[in-house]
Order: C-alpha cells, then sequence, then structure tokens
C-alpha cells in the first residue's frame, strides 16, 4: 500500500508541477518529492539526509545557477535541518507528554528549527529578520496544510463539474486567515529587524558548520560550531562602503553617524533601496536624503579622504558648472566639459566602468570588482582604480 501510494502521489506532483507552469522553486520541490516517492519504491528510508543529498544535486545538475538563488539554498538549509534533527531526536525514542499535544510540539519544533536555519539566509539575501516568524508558522501553517491545500485539491476535481465554487470559497477563507495573521504580526513593535550584508566568506561558513554539525558522528561534530562563530564575527564586523555612485550618475549615497545619506530625494529609487537595504538601514530615501551633511541645492559636496565629492543633480547644474579643482572628484548624470583637473565621472565614464565604491581612499568600479569573464569582460583596466 505504501508503494501504490507514493505512485499516486508522484503522478499527482507530475500533474501539479505541469499545471504550475514548471518554474523554478515548483520543479525544485518536485524533484525533492520525486526522490523521496522513489526511495519508499525502492525500499529505502524515503526522509534522509542522503535523499536531501541526491534531490539537491538533481536540482543543480538541471540548474546550476540555482546555487546561489535564496530559494534554493533556503529549501535545502531547512530541509536539511529538520532530518538531521529530527532523525537525532529518533534515536532517543518516543516524544515524551501527552499525545494529544504531540502535533502541536512537533509543529513548533519544525517551524523553530526551520526558521533558525534560514534565518541567517534570508538575512544575508534580504538583510531582514523577522522577530515573531514562528508566532506567525504557528497560527498560518495548520491552516494552510488543513484547509487552504484541500481546499484547492476538491476545487479542481469539482471542476469539470462546475462545482468549485465552494471549495474556492473554503480555500478563500483560509487565505484571508493568513493574510490577517501576518498583517497582525508585522504590526507589532520590533516585528522586523535589519542586517547589514554580511562579508562573501559568511554564508559558505555557516553552511559548511552546520553540514558538518548533520553528518558528523560523534563528539567531533561540535566543531562545526567554530566556523559558524568565525561566520558571525565576520558579519558582525563587515563594513559598508563609503561612499557609492550609481552607474547612472543619478545618486550618490555616502556613509554618515545616522546612516547612509542619499544626495536625491527623489530619482533612482531602486537604487537607492537597494544600498539602504545592504546597510540593515530600514529608513525610505527620503529620510536618507534628509540626512546630507551640507544640503546645498543642486551641488552637493562631501568631503572624503582630503578631497571633495560633488555631485551635481540636473542639467541646470551642469549649465553652470564649467570649472573645477584638481582635488575634487565630480559625479554628473549629464555630460560634462570641466577645465580644472578634476575627476570626472559622468555618463560616457559611468558607461565604461559601471557603479562606484570609494573606500579607504581607493575608488573602485564595478567592473574590476567583477573581474574579466567571457559573458562581462572588464574594459575599463586598472585606470579607473587609484589610491588617494
Amino acid at each position: 500500500m505504501r508503494k501504490l501510494a507514493a505512485v499516486c502521489a508522484m503522478v499527482s506532483a507530475t500533474i501539479y508541477l505541469l499545471l504550475s507552469g514548471e518554474n523554478v522553486a515548483t520543479e525544485r520541490a518536485f524533484v525533492m518529492a520525486s526522490v523521496m516517492l522513489m526511495a519508499i519504491l525502492i525500499d529505502r528510508r524515503a526522509i534522509s539526509l542522503r535523499a536531501v543529498a541526491v534531490a539537491a544535486l538533481i536540482v543543480l545538475i538541471l540548474r546550476p545557477e540555482t546555487l546561489l538563488s535564496p530559494g534554493f539554498q533556503m529549501s535545502f538549509a531547512a530541509t536539511t535541518a529538520l532530518v538531521a534533527v529530527f532523525g537525532a531526536l529518533r534515536k532517543l525514542g518516543p516524544m515524551p507528554g501527552p499525545k494529544r499535544l504531540k502535533p502541536v510540539a512537533g509543529l513548533l519544533m519544525s517551524s523553530a528549527i526551520a526558521g533558525f536555519a534560514t534565518a541567517p539566509i534570508g538575512a544575508a539575501h534580504f538583510n531582514t529578520l523577522s522577530h515573531y516568524g514562528l508566532l506567525a508558522n504557528m497560527l498560518s501553517v495548520p491552516v494552510m496544510g488543513m484547509v487552504v491545500v484541500p481546499s484547492a485539491v476538491v476545487a479542481a476535481l469539482l471542476s469539470p463539474f462546475g462545482l468549485e465554487m465552494v471549495p474556492l470559497a473554503v480555500m478563500g477563507l483560509g487565505l484571508e486567515w493568513i493574510l490577517a495573521v501576518s498583517q497582525w504580526v508585522s504590526g507589532f513593535d520590533g516585528a522586523q529587524g535589519y542586517v547589514v550584508s554580511p562579508p562573501t566568506p559568511v554564508l559558505p561558513l555557516i553552511a559548511f558548520g552546520g553540514l558538518w554539525l548533520a553528518l558528523w558522528q560523534g563528539r567531533a561534530r561540535w566543531v562545526g560550531v567554530a566556523p559558524m562563530a568565525v561566520a558571525l564575527m565576520l558579519w558582525g564586523q563587515g563594513n559598508r562602503p563609503e561612499i557609492l555612485v550609481a552607474d547612472s550618475g543619478g545618486l550618490v549615497g555616502v556613509m554618515t553617524e545616522q546612516g547612509r545619506a542619499l544626495s536625491k530625494k527623489k530619482g533612482s529609487g531602486f537604487v537607492a533601496t537597494v544600498w539602504l537595504e545592504n546597510d540593515g538601514d530600514g529608513a525610505d530615501q527620503l529620510q536618507a536624503a534628509s540626512r546630507w551633511p551640507h544640503d546645498s541645492g543642486t551641488i552637493q559636496r562631501y568631503d572624503w579622504q582630503g578631497k571633495e565629492v560633488l555631485h551635481v543633480t540636473g542639467k541646470r547644474a551642469a549649465r553652470g558648472f564649467s570649472a573645477c579643482n584638481a582635488d575634487q572628484i565630480v559625479i554628473s548624470a549629464v555630460a560634462l566639459q570641466l577645465s580644472g583637473g578634476c575627476e570626472v565621472f559622468d555618463p560616457k565614464r559611468l558607461l565604461a566602468t559601471g557603479s562606484l565604491s570609494l573606500s579607504g581612499g581607493k575608488i573602485t568600479t564595478s567592473k574590476e570588482a567583477m573581474g574579466d569573464r567571457l559573458w562581462s569582460p572588464n574594459t575599463s583596466g586598472n585606470q579607473d582604480t587609484k589610491p588617494f
């Protein structure tokens, strides 16, 4: 019966994959489910770390680029942690306590384990932490499993007969409950925290330490805590660039004691949002623009490493700006013809260099940071990285 159920489940999963349009997330879930169902058919344990490893290998063969995506990392981090922890608990014997409370305890544990495993990945990619995610999961996951998903299945079965409205209405009530829970929880004080983007080695170190804890046997498994601790130390010491320049020249952001200050209240909104998120800053563009040290109108000025950074904002300001000094760095979204020997980054030059990062007396271009690759050759050379 277990094998017959596995075949039926695999057929259902395949139909759902086709109905969903075979997007990346559904394909990943389908592969994971299929590997576990195939394990049942060949008399192997369905839920094991080997099954998770096989599923990850298949996904990476089909779509190797997903390795760096937050969806892949969070899915397999949560799955690996759940399988490892519940596998260890299985060896300890039955869970103590009343039988009626065991489902609640299981839901609480699974939500906590998955949340703990995915929190650093979510924080690294999205720069936020949900402080009440466990509460939201406790109130939403049972409704999703017992109301929304069954109603969707019943609606699909009744749709050929035109009777899908009733289960869809029930499904809608479940979804409204989940949305209400999300709005309620997100309204708590301090519901969301902001985290600065970590240095590059942080996530690999956390993944290595977590896998060591999950795979190694005996007391030596606790060695995995060391790389995770090192990763957290590196994360806490991560520094953001002192000055950032958009590749269009339309926005400049400087780091102040209050956080990132932006040179404009409007325009380049997407770039501004990304900068502030990566800084772990919850401010919006208008708030960040109010932090600029000396608001001087159409030409914003900022002192940096003995130089003066000028951001020329607009055509009118560009027309009235014709000369500069050698100790100035001029950023503009409009083409400039200047005398005076200053460093100029206007649209023509920024097209070759890309966005800029100014830190430690050095200007680094995005082209240089990206490196010379077949699909993105570095055409700017080293001329745009100069120590000051």
